[in-house]
């Protein structure tokens, strides 16, 4: 299994797919295909990781039904179409295509700055907008991950993100991404600095972490991505002593049935990732 310092944000590259127009295709044909009335059949169990309520039928609805088929670029531009109620679907369409298929660094990048300063403004209008937070701080560990996490602390986008993920989890304790995602900041911050200094200046801990972990797996067992993010994790906390535990939270997400075109993209992940 590959070192999480090596897990690739992309399945594609531009090596491998010359001449890519501005946004790559869903590269599984197996992926699952929703439209509007079954997207909403299944909104529960589609977005257990976010708790967000669902959309009227409509527009909205057949916007998401583009996101969870696979058609991202589709779905942020529906989604962009529809101002503020659009915003959440143009900011998660856009950040996990970035995060899984955009083969271009600088395009990814752009990206990921762009979904958190379209949150941001949301926030600065809603501060109780939790679906605004969580997509700022998604988008802001990205781009830091791309720039290394020691250069995005330096520039303090460390304490945005952990503020950010804190006031999802205050506002939706039920938030399982949000707990997910703020176990993986206490361990990548760890990872880069040590534990000594993680705790005294950017108050992260391995063992909030591993809590962070397993109580955002309560709320959602069955998601690849948090899974994985717990392997990863315990490997930047814990290193080799961990591997064979790292290893079985792998193949628990390589053997999990995607529900949607994302799922789909992580259990590819998982795969590759064993196969390492």
């Amino acid at each position: 299994m590959a070192h999480p310092d090596l897990q690739p944000f992309s399945l594609l590259s531009s090596d491998t797919v010359p001449g890519l127009e501005p946004w790559a295709a869903m590269p599984y044909r197996d992926a699952p295909r929703f439209d509007a009335a079954t997207v909403l059949q299944q909104w529960r169990r589609l977005h257990v990781g976010h708790g967000m309520p669902p959309p009227a039928p409509g527009p909205l609805a057949e916007g998401w039904a583009l996101y969870h088929s696979g058609e991202f670029e589709r779905a942020a531009n529906l989604g962009l179409r529809h101002g503020r109620e659009g915003m959440v679907l143009a900011n998660q369409a856009t950040a996990i295509y970035a995060n899984y298929l955009e083969p271009r660094e600088a395009c990814r990048q752009a990206m990921f700055k762009q979904v958190a300063e379209r949150a941001a403004a949301q926030v600065e209008d809603e501060p109780e907008n939790w679906q605004a937070l969580y997509w700022q701080a998604y988008a802001l560990g990205r781009y830091s991950q791309g720039i290394s996490v020691a250069r995005a602390l330096a520039q303090g986008l460390g304490s945005k993100v952990k503020g950010a993920l804190e006031r999802v989890i205050a506002l939706q304790p039920r938030h399982a991404a949000a707990h997910v995602a703020l176990a993986a900041f206490h361990a990548e911050v760890i990872d880069k600095v040590g534990a000594l200094v993680g705790r005294m200046t950017y108050g992260v801990r391995a063992e909030t972490a591993v809590e962070l972990f397993q109580h955002g797996l309560e709320l959602h067992p069955n998601s690849p991505g948090a899974l994985m993010e717990y392997a990863r994790g315990l490997l930047m906390l814990e290193g080799e002593a961990r591997t064979a535990e790292a290893t079985g939270l792998y193949e628990r997400a390589a053997a999990i049935e995607p529900v949607d075109a994302r799922e789909r993209l992580d259990v590819e992940l998982a795969r590759a990732g064993l196969s390492e």
